[in-house]
């Protein structure tokens, strides 16, 4: 059977090129005599793969040397603990941005830990655009202000990194990390799930400034401590070593390709085709505002449930997977994240110019 364009919001579809590589790698690797997978995190040959996996990440997001990366474990969700156990620690306040579901989960979780409100939302519009705010938005006193960078449900992205002066920002990129060039020195915390854009689901990428570290709760769970993990470079306990390896090729890829420069000319190519014919036609309506739009999830409904569950359904027996909306938003949505192919969302924007021919609208 031929591949299918997999347009699912994650788990995701990682490059040819990769998925390749580790198919050959997977039996052998190098001349270790076995596959990753089987080989022991503390082996010189394992110290290796984890040690160019930081340092190609290092080199494409340009992440200065005060900052540390941690290769983690439990979700980008289990962040929504972890930062305020780690980062609410001065005055015990934190403002959050809500600008989608997963935020919301983010915000709810940090209010068992301290003072936590919100700074601003676009709830009343159903998360259609991401609200403006700056530091006179935020509180003076919070430890720091939380943002969900790339709505993966909503198919919205903050189109500016956000001035909050002193106070540290921290962003949940999980729908957009290394999709195009970021300044993470505007950041106190990124931290990432990589079943998007960088691995299998399993890994999770923390990138945190030296100096927020070290000053988590007495009470915080070990293998949420952002400090023990740093000082044993991700192996307090054996990290998830074959999507660490995964992330590595993926890294050396985009590496290959030019750097996240390159990346983001690919992904505006990709998302252009797509936007363009949304905005050519009446027969789909995009919901999110143009200033807010996503480069890697794109939404969009008929306004007829019936139609759009035809459209998931014919496109997917068309070999376009995965097209089905989150029930929060309803449609469709096309996530169209570094390793979508172009031709993939050529061949979608055909699907879409003849389903609207073959099924007109009462």
């Amino acid at each position: 059977m031929e591949r299918v364009y997999n347009f699912s919001a994650g788990p995701s579809m990682l490059p040819i090129e990769v998925l390749n590589r580790a198919a050959n790698e997977m039996l052998c690797y190098g001349d270790s005599g076995m596959s990753v997978m089987e080989m022991s995190h503390r082996s010189p040959v394992y110290d290796e793969i984890i040690k160019d996996a930081e340092r190609l990440l290092r080199k494409i997001m340009n992440i200065p040397d005060n900052y540390k990366v941690l290769f983690l474990q439990g979700g980008a969700s289990t962040q929504f603990a972890a930062v305020p156990l780690n980062l609410m620690n001065k005055n015990k306040k934190a403002d959050y941005v809500v600008s989608g579901q997963f935020s919301n989960k983010a915000y709810k979780e940090a209010q068992k830990y301290g003072d936590v409100v919100v700074a601003a939302s676009s709830k009343e519009a159903n998360f259609s655009y991401i609200p403006k705010f700056d530091k006179s938005n935020i509180r003076p006193d919070a430890d720091y202000v939380h943002v969900c960078f790339n709505n993966t449900i909503y198919g919205t992205k903050f189109p500016y990194i956000p001035d909050t002066g002193d106070i540290p920002l921290v962003a949940d990129m999980s729908s957009c990390i290394i999709s195009e060039p970021i300044d993470v020195n505007k950041f106190g915390v990124i931290y990432a799930g990589a079943q998007k854009n960088m691995a299998p689901a399993g890994l999770t990428i923390v990138i945190i400034r030296e100096d927020l570290m070290g000053n988590a709760r007495e009470d915080i769970p070990t293998m949420l401590d952002y400090k023990t993990m740093a000082d044993n470079d991700s192996m307090y306990n054996t990290p998830p070593c074959y999507c660490i390896y995964i992330a590595k090729l993926v890294y050396e890829w985009i590496d290959s390709l030019g750097g996240l420069e390159k990346m983001k000319e690919m992904n505006e190519k990709k998302a252009k085709v797509l936007y363009d014919y949304l905005d050519s036609q009446d027969y789909y309506i995009a919901p999110v505002q143009k200033d807010s739009r996503s480069l890697m999830n794109v939404t969009f409904v008929t306004g007829d449930a019936d139609l759009d569950k035809k459209f998931a359904s014919e496109a997917g027996k068309a070999g376009l997977k995965n097209l089905k909306g989150h029930r929060s938003v309803g449609g469709m949505r096309a996530s169209i994240y570094n390793a979508m192919p172009y031709d993939g969302v050529v061949a979608l924007v055909e699907f879409m110019k003849k389903f609207a021919e073959e099924n007109p609208k009462a």
